[in-house]
């Protein structure tokens, strides 16, 4: 019982925490703060970096906390199903 509740606390801080940093890329770069980092963060290739997380940059997070979830989970899972 206590390594089911072990294991359902760190899987839900794993999810949480992937789900924080997907609000603040997608609406927070993309939308939020796009015209500030537009004026004073740098460019990828010609393109302002707000406008760049808002096209291209938050669906490449996205894909690459999938990857972190999916690692995460199998470790998760090895460590407390063992």
């Amino acid at each position: 019982m206590v390594k089911e509740k072990s294991h359902w606390k760190e899987s839900l801080n794993l999810v949480v925490s992937l789900l924080l940093i997907w609000f603040i890329a997608s609406l927070g770069c993309s939308i939020l703060w796009r015209d500030w980092l537009d004026e004073h963060a740098f460019k990828v290739g010609n393109a302002p970096f707000g406008f760049w997380m808002a096209q291209q940059g938050s669906i490449i997070v996205f894909i690459l906390l999938l990857f972190i979830y999916a690692i995460g989970m199998n470790k998760l899972d090895k460590k407390y199903h063992n």
